[in-house]
């Protein structure tokens, strides 16, 4: 750090603010380094709308359930996106570097690389875009839509705001436009990015979110810790049997992302039917996904298992097989997914053999697991049971 700045002769070192624990740590230390250093260092918002000590409850305390973190900050302003700058000054003389291909950083993906390039919607022009066009032609069907895993119904864009190509203040700001001209999904799609700053909030607060279960006493819960067990790896491979959940996850592997109907079924179906430890589920997404973010991966996971805030109640044990009749009726979402089932596969449940890790060996020529490794009843007994003999 010290010999970048040495380089380029800079004054000051500015950033836009972070909030998981890891980066807090991180930033706090680099801010530090540089100030002894006689080096201007500030961070910035931008990554959020609503900085989470800014809002509070009427006591003073921060807000442990969503619908009231909704309404305090549904009214409240947001910050009006700044326009581009006209022109930022480099050096005279720019550092010598690397060139980023030179790192080679996609050569353990194989295959992967190529197929998840096909998904990738990346770049600041291209995060505009892609909300123009959810504005333009999909935000007034989006309640509904966005339920529907096998339907291009939601706005697709939270990998843009994973990686900051897009603020959440150019998202809320076309949203409210949408909402004073008549669309119809346009306050469920506030909601949801509110939905997002509602797990920083918490991530602010309580920091220890992100490796801990928020409500202590499920320290104790009797979830297994192996991450190499069986039925883990099956749960991983998207072969338990579970179309929905197989499909979710195959999806994963293909695209980067994976539909928020699908993550809610597939946390349900590892932390309840599986009986497996949160915290598993959670690294694996973190490894998986292009969209990963660490406020809202912790929340959900936590959500779905039933020992974070505003949790669905512990005794919910989601259904795959209803869910999927409920919300993919004609089978369209398994057939993009799983090759074994379909007569004709599509390309994309082909892409999923060229996308997994080599070292699973799986091939579209291999027998679909139709028994379910743990099924849709059983699991709601395993997971009933284990919660009525809880010791908290």
């Amino acid at each position: 750090m010290q010999t970048l700045i040495a380089e380029t002769g800079s004054g000051a070192v500015w950033w836009t603010r972070c909030y998981d624990p890891e980066a807090v740590a991180r930033d706090r230390a680099v801010k530090a380094a540089l100030k002894d250093a006689g080096v201007d260092a500030r961070s910035f918002g931008g990554h959020l709308m609503f900085e989470p000590w800014t809002v509070e409850t009427g006591t003073g305390g921060f807000y442990k359930v969503y619908t009231p973190f909704w309404k305090s900050v549904r009214t409240r302003e947001v910050e009006a996106p700044l326009p581009e700058p006209g022109r930022i000054t480099g050096p005279q003389t720019w550092p010598e570097s690397d060139a980023l291909a030179d790192w080679t950083m996609e050569a353990a993906m194989r295959s992967g690389a190529d197929v998840l390039r096909g998904h990738m919607v990346v770049g600041e022009q291209a995060a505009r875009e892609r909300l123009a066009r959810f504005i333009d032609e999909k935000i007034a069907r989006y309640d509904a839509a966005r339920d529907l895993p096998a339907v291009d119904g939601t706005s697709g864009l939270s990998e843009n705001l994973a990686w900051g190509e897009i603020s959440p203040h150019q998202c809320w700001h076309a949203g409210q436009r949408a909402m004073q001209e008549g669309a119809a999904g346009a306050e469920t799609f506030l909601k949801e990015l509110v939905w997002r700053e509602f797990a920083y909030h918490l991530i602010h607060h309580t920091p220890e979110i992100t490796t801990r279960c928020w409500r202590a006493e499920w320290e104790g819960f009797p979830w297994s810790r192996d991450g190499d067990s069986d039925v883990v790896r099956l749960w991983k491979q998207g072969r338990t049997g579970m179309a929905f959940v197989d499909a979710a996850m195959r999806e994963m592997y293909v695209t980067g992302r994976m539909h928020n109907r699908g993550r809610m079924i597939v946390a349900s179906y590892l932390t309840k039917h599986l009986m497996t430890d949160w915290r598993i589920g959670q690294a694996w997404f973190a490894e998986c996904l292009i969209d990963w973010d660490p406020a809202s991966n912790a929340m959900g996971w936590q959500w779905a298992a039933g020992c974070g805030p505003d949790a669905a109640p512990y005794f919910r044990v989601f259904n795959p097989e209803t869910q999927l009749k409920k919300f993919d009726p004609k089978g369209e979402y398994q057939r993009m997914w799983i090759a074994e089932t379909a007569r004709n596969a599509s390309s994309t449940a082909q892409d999923f053999f060229r996308a997994a890790p080599k070292s699973w060996r799986l091939s579209a020529d291999e027998a679909y697991p139709f028994a379910p490794v743990v099924s849709a009843e059983e699991g709601r007994r395993i997971a009933l049971s284990a919660y009525e003999n809880r010791d908290f």
